[in-house]
């Protein structure tokens, strides 16, 4: 089977979907696929009858896999593009897409997640990994996903939105500190815990950089798990510990002393844990999420709170996800191929229906 992993993209996680789509390709190639690994933005220089030649069953050299800590802006790469083309998808990318049998989406941040290259491939009627378009841009949109967890009755963190930084404290119906984030974006790329008045536009400008819109949640103070859904499996929690700062975008992709990862988290009541993978699956399928993806949250005393979730997930060396299927005997080679396997089936319902 021939499978397209698509990496690198046009988001601030830029650098982390790189080093997914190196791993991924490896893993799926351990497992007997032929695979091309595209960065989506870039695209690639091919003949179209030289295509084929591009799926390859030998590794790439995984030395690629370290990733630079630096916050890329639009800007910046867009400057990486020299060929003079404009858009979502770089030279030659749809056509390499539609010589394979499966598109894995390496892709993280705004215009991986966002529903954006989910419905360009829907329209060309390529296969693909992960959720469907709709459930990608409400799941990618944090105000929107937080309406659906009011909804659907799902505990989480009271917030307010705003496209402008020049909100003021009685606009908030909650006290500091406060947390502030881009609206559409990941990695905690421009998210800041702001702690009184005097840096609350200052902080809140700074997440406008990143989208058009910002978040502004009340801060929780408890400890920090995420939890992965993959396949109609509910993965043990696991547990972020920072023993100095926050999990922020260092802390997340590159290696440090004071970041730690539990799994299965230890020192937490069985029924608190059952509640949360309970509470994952009913948030997975409240936003019509689709195969995989992983849901955040933070626990004061006994009380869960959803902070976000991801359609998807992190599959660098230092994520979360598979960190959680390996507890459970799950490969991270089995575990891609696993999600390959779900959506397949997912394909096969839908044309039966």
């Amino acid at each position: 089977m021939k499978i397209v992993v698509l990496s690198g993209g046009r988001s601030t996680e830029r650098n982390v979907s790189l080093s997914s789509g190196v791993k991924i390709s490896n893993a799926l190639r351990s497992k007997g696929y032929e695979v091309a690994n595209i960065d989506s933005f870039l695209g690639i220089d091919v003949k179209e009858d030289q295509i084929d030649g591009l799926f390859k069953t030998e590794p790439e050299d995984e030395s690629k896999l370290v990733i630079d800590d630096e916050v890329l802006t639009d800007d910046k790469i867009n400057a990486l593009r020299t060929d003079g083309t404009r858009g979502l998808l770089g030279k030659n990318v749809l056509k390499v897409c539609q010589h394979a049998d499966m598109v894995y989406l390496g892709l993280h941040g705004e215009d991986g997640e966002n529903g954006k290259m989910q419905a360009v491939l829907d329209v060309f009627d390529i296969r693909y990994t992960g959720s469907g378009t709709l459930a990608s841009a409400i799941t990618m949109d944090k105000k929107f996903s937080k309406e659906v967890f009011v909804q659907n009755k799902i505990k989480t963190a009271k917030f307010v939105a705003t496209k402008t930084s020049k909100i003021t404290k009685e606009e908030i119906p909650f006290g500091f500190p406060m947390v502030v984030k881009p609206s559409n974006g990941g990695s905690s790329v421009g998210t800041h815990i702001i702690n009184d008045e005097s840096e609350l536009q200052a902080m809140t400008a700074d997440a406008l950089r990143f989208d058009n819109e910002a978040l502004i949640e009340e801060y929780i103070k408890g400890r920090e798990f995420s939890v992965a859904v993959v396949d109609g499996q509910v993965l043990p929690a696991i547990e972020i510990v920072v023993d100095t700062g926050w999990y922020d975008f260092q802390h997340k992709f590159t290696e440090n002393t004071v970041t730690h990862f539990v799994t299965p988290p230890e020192n937490l009541d069985e029924d608190i844990h059952l509640e949360m993978q309970e509470v994952a699956l009913k948030t997975f399928e409240s936003l019509s999420m689709t195969s995989y993806g992983r849901v955040d949250f933070l626990v004061r005393d006994r009380d869960i709170y959803v902070m976000e979730a991801n359609t998807l997930p992190g599959m660098t060396p230092l994520s979360l996800m598979p960190r959680e299927a390996e507890t459970v005997g799950i490969s991270y080679p089995d575990l891609c191929d696993k999600i390959i396997k779900s959506k397949l089936r997912y394909y096969e319902e839908l044309g039966k229906n």
